[in-house]
């Protein structure tokens, strides 16, 4: 028998074994064979790059999750921003350990759509759109939809309505529209996940099912942060920051989640989970390196501890003596060491907060230096248009010009965001804002105090610390145009109706005890 005979016979085989099967299983691997050739092609066609490949298949993977089931596909995006890097630490340019970037970087960055208009969308917002153009489907098509009230929302709509106004104030004052888009995106982010989640997120379980999401992708973020400890040799010296900024946000909101479970009771497997995954969440805390957070931390805990009831609180207090003693003995060992170990730096940052020792100012200077010409800078600006602000896409007066530093956008957005938005939007937009949260956070006060679930009653608290966390750092350190802080606030924000709904379910019925037979001619002593 010839070659060609060969070919022949295994061609016909082949038809005929793909035609003996059912046609659902035809139709997979016709999908498996038309996405190996993409794939192959993509992979000739770019060099050999996996880049290309790897986004073509969680393109696909989106889409069959997304339109499978929406909230499996929020569950995607969700941990998709928690994962990923929005920015890279300078420090580790080029390392294996930065994943993700491109996630939330403009696809006019990509040579191919450099001169495209509509190309300044990221593929986050190209996911999250296609989560939202999916749920309208739903809305317009299923019955059963139903769609739930948006927190303290007159507050948000009024805050909202005036950072469009201020955009606008900034572009009728020749502002730079793609850097006014940078400025206030991730505010807006944050306002669409507060809108959106609680109308695909409903349920009790769905509720946890989306917490047993968070906690990997927050973990995985630790762990990064421990392996770029460990690759420069276990020092910090000369490392000003080995995770992303807001990550120790997310920290904390695991420790909280963690401290509810035992306070108030709960899931007890996520409560093991994150006891386990404890130890990498406190060294990956430590070595992000940020006081802001630090300082967030305080004001969490503290807020924990006025919202629990009486007798709670004294438990909580007294199960917190000993470890007070314990840290307290930890201070007194590290207080006065210059040493770079991650043992010694919570008492450093801690300390700094109080007094800084010459190494420290020597090595802070810089830095501090360049925070105080910041403020002033906006204080300057602040007083040039008090009321109504300067607006969005403009450089805020420099009568201290600043020096350079390795960020595009630093005569725009300064390191601390609470005078960069009382700038920008004047005096009428700092009152919303501080309306919006402050309504946010009462709010969210008393519907802990009304809740039953133990579970609910610790989402909600974590919820509130996180707006407190965020109103901090924002203070000190860039958070509020950050993308992943914000989309992460506003998903904590959008689950509050969620917890008042879920917190009515009827408890699942206990199963029914077996009947214990007793056989007629046992015998019992």
């Amino acid at each position: 028998m010839t070659v060609s005979h060969h070919i022949k016979d295994l061609v016909a085989r082949s038809v005929a074994g793909f035609k003996a099967i059912d046609a659902a299983a035809r139709r997979l691997v016709l999908y498996q064979i038309i996405g190996s050739v993409i794939i192959a092609f993509l992979l000739v066609n770019t060099g050999g790059s996996l880049f290309p490949s790897i986004a073509f298949i969680g393109l696909i993977v989106t889409l069959t999750l997304s339109f499978y089931r929406i909230d499996w596909g929020l569950y995607l995006f969700v941990f998709s921003v928690l994962a990923f890097d929005q920015f890279t630490p300078g420090e580790f340019t080029g390392s294996s350990t930065i994943i993700g970037v491109e996630y939330f970087q403009n696809l006019k960055s990509l040579p191919a759509l450099a001169n495209v208009a509509f190309a300044v969308a990221t593929p986050m917002e190209l996911h999250l759109l296609l989560l939202i153009f999916i749920w309208v489907l739903l809305v317009l098509f299923r019955k059963d939809m139903m769609l739930m009230h948006v927190p303290v929302a007159p507050a948000a709509i009024l805050f909202f309505l005036w950072l469009i106004f201020s955009f606008v104030n900034g572009m009728r004052q020749g502002g730079d529209f793609l850097v006014a888009l940078w400025e206030i995106r991730a505010l807006f982010y944050l306002a669409v996940m507060s809108f959106f989640v609680p109308q695909v997120i409903q349920t009790k379980a769905q509720v946890k099912a989306l917490f047993w999401v968070c906690i990997p992708a927050i973990a995985f973020k630790a762990f990064i942060g421990i392996i770029r400890f460990a690759s420069v040799g276990f020092t910090l010296e000369g490392y000003e920051v080995m995770t992303n900024h807001e990550d120790p946000l997310f920290f904390t909101s695991l420790f909280v989640l963690l401290l509810g479970s035992y306070i108030f009771g709960g899931n007890v497997k996520q409560r093991k989970v994150i006891f386990w995954l404890l130890g990498p969440l406190i060294v990956g805390f430590i070595v992000a390196q940020r006081r802001a957070a630090f300082g967030a931390l305080i004001v969490g805990m503290a807020t924990l501890v006025l919202l629990l009831p009486r007798r709670q609180q004294m438990m909580f207090l007294k199960g917190l003596v000993p470890v007070l003693v314990v840290f307290g003995l930890y201070l007194g060992m590290y207080w006065q060491s210059d040493s770079t170990s991650v043992l010694a730096k919570p008492a450093i940052f801690i300390r700094s907060a109080f007094y800084t020792s010459e190494k420290e100012a020597a090595q802070r200077y810089s830095s501090n230096m360049y925070r105080e010409m910041e403020n002033y800078d906006l204080a300057f600006t602040i007083r040039t248009q008090p009321v109504l602000g300067m607006g969005f896409g403009r450089k805020y007066f420099q009568p201290i010009v600043l020096p350079n530093i390795p960020f595009p956008l630093k005569d725009y957005i300064p390191h601390n965001e609470i005078l960069w938005l009382i700038a920008k939007t004047g005096a009428i937009g700092m009152y919303l804002f501080l309306l919006f949260f402050g309504s946010y956070i009462f709010r969210a006060s008393s519907v802990f105090s009304n809740l039953t679930d133990p579970y609910l009653k610790t989402v909600c608290i974590i919820s509130i610390i996180a707006v407190l966390s965020q109103l901090v750092v924002s203070y000190y350190d860039l958070q509020l145009t950050f993308y992943r802080n914000m989309v992460w606030l506003g998903m904590l924000m959008g689950l509050l109706p969620v917890l008042e709904l879920a917190d009515k379910e009827p408890e699942p019925e206990a199963p029914a005890p077996r009947p214990i037979v007793v056989h007629p001619f046992s015998y019992h002593t």
